[in-house]
């Protein structure tokens, strides 16, 4: 497909690679010859220099014969003005990065005076996030499939666990009843699909999937349940940590925001007025003990700099705190926060990326399977997709064990009506269900993409 990027910034540059290596016709538009330069180093996309509101510039890229725009600069009107030029142009679908809250009054309306098929919200999708995680602290990820009905966790294996150094083929007995599966497995950098020989060992990260009462019964039965935390405090000011204290509000959990600037501190006090905000320095040690730190039950870090994110949820960590999450735009951070046990570290960049890719997958594979969720998972290097099931979808009604899958393919939970099925070598995939797929190193499109037709 022919996509362009305009604005060759943290979410613009990441989605070009992102949307590179699956082979597609990759143009970035952007003002700032350094940027340029940045990108045409490290990707093998093409590259304008020039605004991306201008009708010439559009020209010269392609817009008229452009699958996809994505509008990705740091100006909400811009990024509307590009969508709006691309359309006018021919460009099939356009996706804006809007960041201002004023504008979602009325958005549906608003989408269609612009041009705008697909709006996307970094800061919002963020918070939403990071509301999922507070909601059951046990877990490092949560993400969401069939309208809520089917979850995906992760936690990380500890010595005294009972699943520790055991086949996963011998805890059948006590896991039989749950509905649930182990789905993935990241062991020292590499992701695994495991099967029923697969032994976790103390520090490893594993993912299950299944409904969510069964994920639930699971985590009371490893002994690591706990509520949702009902006081959080919040490190920095800016946009996620609005939609954040809005949410949290909402689910009647008590708040406090550290920020720094005078200014901003009165702006939330008069945005949040069920929230204490304070004024002081929220990576100073000092001014988080004075604040009782430890009284808090999460602890969430959303400064605009990335070191000072990770830094002061390592002391968090220290200090006993039962959930923390960072944020983090750059990878390689994210993986040395890991390393030392900060599992959940959030990242605006990979939430917006995977939202954009789910789209092109989709507009790729209009006449199979449409897919309804992807995500990534196994720190990038594995996905989880969903899928709805339809005619044109081979081996239907053929038990799963009489199928040649491809290797790093997991059918990982079915869902029939109101049914959630975790699948056994009997079971089959019938048109009208929902199917969701966890993969590793296969970009699947489709639900025929899983099968190998090789032998």
């Amino acid at each position: 497909m022919k996509i362009i990027i305009v604005g060759a910034g943290k979410v613009g540059f990441f989605l070009a690679e992102q949307l590179s290596r699956e082979q597609h016709d990759v143009t970035v538009i952007d003002s700032s010859e350094e940027s340029l330069r940045r990108v045409a180093d490290a990707l093998d996309v093409m590259s304008f220099k020039g605004n991306g509101v201008t009708a010439d510039v559009l020209r010269q890229a392609g817009a008229e014969q452009a699958d996809i725009l994505v509008a990705a600069t740091d100006r909400d009107e811009v990024n509307m003005v590009c969508c709006l030029s691309a359309r006018k142009m021919g460009c099939r679908y356009t996706i804006a990065r809007i960041r201002n809250p004023e504008y979602f009054s009325n958005l549906s309306a608003f989408k269609r005076d612009m041009g705008i098929s697909m709006v996307i919200n970094p800061e919002r999708a963020t918070a939403r996030e990071i509301a999922r995680l507070l909601r059951f602290p046990s877990a490092a990820n949560i993400e969401s499939f069939c309208r809520g009905r089917v979850e995906l966790m992760s936690f990380r294996v500890q010595k005294d666990d009972f699943i520790t150094g055991k086949p996963l083929f011998s805890l059948s007995g006590q896991l039989q009843k749950l509905s649930m599966l182990f789905c993935a497995a990241e062991r020292e950098g590499e992701v695994i699909i495991p099967n029923g020989a697969f032994v976790p060992q103390p520090d490893d990260k594993l993912y299950i999937i299944g409904q969510s009462a069964g994920v639930d019964q699971f985590f009371r039965l490893l002994g690591r349940y706990s509520h949702k935390a009902k006081n959080v405090m919040l490190i920095g000011g800016g946009r996620i940590t609005i939609y954040l204290a809005e949410l949290l509000e909402q689910m009647h959990m008590r708040v406090k925001i550290v920020e720094r600037s005078e200014e901003r501190c009165r702006a939330l006090s008069e945005q949040l007025p069920k929230t204490m905000v304070i004024c002081g320095d929220g990576t100073d040690q000092e001014v988080l003990d004075s604040e009782s730190l430890t009284s808090s039950d999460a602890f969430v870090a959303l400064t605009d700099r990335d070191e000072d994110n990770l830094i002061i949820s390592l002391y968090a960590m220290q200090q006993g705190l039962g959930k923390v999450i960072a944020k983090s735009n750059r990878h390689n951070y994210a993986g040395i926060a890991r390393a030392v046990g900060l599992d959940s570290v959030i990242s605006p960049k990979l939430i917006t990326a995977a939202h954009i890719l789910h789209v092109v997958r989709g507009m790729q594979n209009s006449q199979g399977s449409v897919m309804h969720a992807l995500y990534r998972i196994a720190d990038d290097q594995a996905e989880a997709t969903e899928f709805s099931v339809n005619k044109n979808t081979q081996y239907l009604g053929v038990p799963l064990k009489d199928l040649r899958l491809k290797k790093g393919i997991l059918v990982a939970v079915i869902v029939r009506e109101d049914t959630v099925i975790i699948p056994d070598g009997s079971a089959c995939i019938l048109e009208g269900d929902s199917v969701i797929i966890v993969s590793r190193e296969h970009t699947v499109l489709d639900v025929n993409d899983i099968f190998d037709t090789s032998f």
